[in-house]
């Protein structure tokens, strides 16, 4: 995503590629991971069913995009507004809130801090790519798509950081990537009951069907020459296409590029985490649509 080739991490750190060469300077590269909450690659299915962590589930109830089975709190008289919220939200709809003992919730709980809430819920729709593709509300359609990012936290950070930034949709491999597990709704704290998702079987021929239908794809490589920040065609329809896990973007998916970016750095790393080189990336489009 953003800068040279990164070096190895700790836990939770994949090594990947981020970023732009600026004066002589090593890009930043997002490093990708897998942990703990998801496995990566997949069976059929975009996944969301459940929903860990207050703000993600208080938002699944708001947007009302898809049914909600029931919501279990964690019975220790915590009476913090976001829970009164939840618990308004889910009596408004008629959705069952169980009170749990902790040792119940920890059993069914998938993520490291789900913060004594979890909701069952239908899974998420799959969106068709061709829809993602049409402007949406008047406005040009800002996608970004994930090459071979593994990890759920980086998902979900990802996605929460991509919906700030208005983009309209999010395109998925359905294999060999991480798809929504509790831990990706844990970190993106509601961002995916409002970005639509594709998954996709190919990621290299769903960026050329993207081209076809006018969209300019960008990707963030650390091995790129271009700075993001001269990017071009950000304020049309655009896609931009994260890498991870080390190699940072594939061969056919960098192929299948209109043009690939990196982020200039200034410091003494060469890497980025990839959902910080994506933010950075999705602000900087955003600003110049």
């Amino acid at each position: 995503m953003g800068g040279a080739r990164a070096g190895g991490g700790g836990p939770g750190d994949g090594g990947g590629r981020a970023g732009a060469r600026a004066g002589g300077r090593r890009p930043a590269g997002p490093r990708g991971d897998r942990g703990r909450g998801g496995r990566a690659g997949g069976g059929r299915g975009l996944g969301g069913d459940q929903v860990e962590g207050r703000q993600a589930v208080r938002e699944l109830l708001i947007a009302g995009r898809r049914k909600v089975r029931e919501v279990w709190l964690v019975d220790d008289g915590d009476d913090a507004p976001i829970l009164r919220d939840i618990r308004e939200l889910a009596a408004a709809e008629r959705v069952p809130v169980v009170a749990v003992g902790r040792g119940r919730f920890a059993a069914r709980a998938r993520c490291e801090a789900p913060q004594g809430v979890l909701a069952l819920a239908a899974p998420l729709p799959e969106i068709d790519l061709a829809d993602l593709a049409r402007p949406v509300g008047g406005r040009a359609p800002f996608l970004v798509a994930l090459d071979g990012v593994t990890d759920p936290g980086n998902l979900g950070a990802v996605l929460r950081s991509a919906e700030c930034a208005g983009v309209t949709g999010a395109v998925l491999p359905r294999h060999r990537a991480v798809h929504v597990t509790p831990a990706a709704t844990k970190a993106a704290a509601g961002a995916v009951e409002h970005v639509p998702i594709a998954v996709v079987g190919g990621l290299p021929a769903a960026l050329a069907g993207l081209r076809r239908d006018g969209l300019h794809v960008v990707g963030l490589d650390g091995a790129a020459d271009t700075s993001l920040h001269d990017l071009t065609g950000a304020d049309g329809p655009v896609c931009l296409v994260l890498g991870a896990e080390g190699r940072g973007l594939s061969r056919l998916v960098r192929e299948r590029c209109d043009e690939v970016v990196a982020i200039p750095m200034a410091g003494a790393l060469g890497s980025l985490n990839v959902s910080a080189a994506a933010a950075l990336a999705c602000f900087e489009i955003a600003r110049q649509r």
